[in-house]
Parts: structure tokens; C-alpha cells; sequence
């Protein structure tokens, strides 16, 4: 990591480290008072998103309700799929809790960061002991994308929005594969709000109460 004089933050973002088993050991042994920023969705949501991204580097890959079942007459999840297996927040967070307190992780609602993003990153501000610099004018909502925008109120420089990778359409999936699904993710659903405090209400916004 580079070297930060007083008054700076240095950030760094990498997807795969909430679930790499060793990253946190790595990361506390580093930092130790580091503050942790994990953006989480609907397990479900994510599982798909995940999938749309793989075919579309290789359209051969079978059918995500092929992969998403060990057994699909028995309605088993194959958990061991890593677009199924990282939905599992609760587990990955059980492995970083061993290193660091709760105080130190904010868990930031990837929903309410497309519909409310200037309140999600207030609290991303208020964590990391920053002004609230970044408000609602540096927003608009792209709806061909289905994602905020980020634009600079002081200049009329051209939005910055997702990259070509983001917000592509989802494949249509079986009604009764999402079903299974949202049954499988939710005891471990419940599991993370409880060791949060925080009800990110994936099973409400599923109308699965």
C-alpha cells in the first residue's frame, strides 16, 4: 500500500477479499485499525448477476439452473458453485470477525445504493470520519442502465457512469430455481442480519415473508 501522510486516506478495493479465507489474517498482521468497506445485495440477485457476467465471456457455459443444482429432482444447491457459494455472507463474515471487531466493518446495501445513493455514501463518509462532502447533487439516475451516475456539480465534465460490464440484462431463470433459492439463503440471510444488526430485507423486497 502506498504511504499516507496525516490528513489522508489511502483506499483499496478488491471484490474477492470478503471471501478469500486468508485475506483478513493478511490484512489485520498489515493494519490492524484498518477500516473495512463491504458492499453486499440479494444473494440471489448477486448469484445471477455473477452468472450473466461468466456467459458473457463464455457464451458455451451451461445454463445457470444447471449449475446452481447438485441434485435438481431433489431440489439440492450445489453451495460449492462460487456464484452461489459467495452469497453466503454469514460464513465469509464469521472468518473476518476472528480478526476484526464489528466497529471496524461497515456493510453498505448494494439496493439502496442504486436507489438512495447519496444516503449510502453519508455513512460511508460519517465511518470513515470524513465531511459529508459527496450529496445528492453529485447523482443522476442513468435509466438505461438501471445505476446512478456520478457527476460533478461544479463543472459541466460528462457524467461518470458504470463501465460496459455493469448492468447488462439477466437471462431468464425458472421461477422455481430463484424460489429454491431464496429458501436456501435465507436461514443464512437471517444469520447475517443478526451478526450485523443490521435486516437488509432481501426476504421482504422477494415478497418471500
Amino acid at each position: 500500500m502506498p504511504k499516507t501522510i496525516e490528513g489522508q486516506i489511502t483506499m483499496e478495493k478488491t471484490p474477492s477479499y470478503f471471501v478469500t479465507n486468508e485475506a483478513p489474517k493478511r490484512i489485520h498482521s498489515m493494519a490492524k485499525d484498518i477500516k473495512l468497506i463491504v458492499v453486499v445485495r440479494n444473494p440471489v440477485t448477486r448469484a445471477i448477476s455473477d452468472y450473466t457476467q461468466t456467459l458473457s465471456k463464455k457464451p458455451e457455459i451451461p445454463t445457470f439452473e444447471v449449475l446452481a443444482f447438485k441434485n435438481r429432482t431433489l431440489g439440492l444447491i450445489d453451495a460449492s458453485w462460487s456464484a452461489i457459494r459467495i452469497g453466503i455472507y454469514a460464513l465469509h463474515l464469521e472468518n473476518w470477525l476472528q480478526y476484526f471487531p464489528l466497529s471496524q466493518i461497515l456493510f453498505v446495501s448494494g439496493e439502496r445504493l442504486i436507489v438512495d445513493p447519496a444516503g449510502e455514501m453519508a455513512k460511508v463518509q460519517d465511518f470513515l470520519g470524513l465531511k459529508r462532502v459527496v450529496t445528492e447533487k453529485h447523482f443522476y439516475f442513468n435509466k438505461t442502465k438501471g445505476f446512478p451516475c456520478l457527476k460533478k456539480p461544479e463543472d459541466s465534465s460528462a457524467p461518470r457512469c458504470l463501465g460496459k460490464s455493469k448492468g447488462r440484462t439477466h437471462p431468464r431463470i425458472d421461477p422455481d430455481v430463484i424460489h429454491r433459492l431464496r429458501k436456501f439463503y435465507k436461514p443464512f440471510n437471517m444469520m447475517f442480519y443478526q451478526m450485523t444488526g443490521q435486516d437488509f430485507q432481501w426476504e421482504q423486497e422477494e415478497g418471500d415473508k
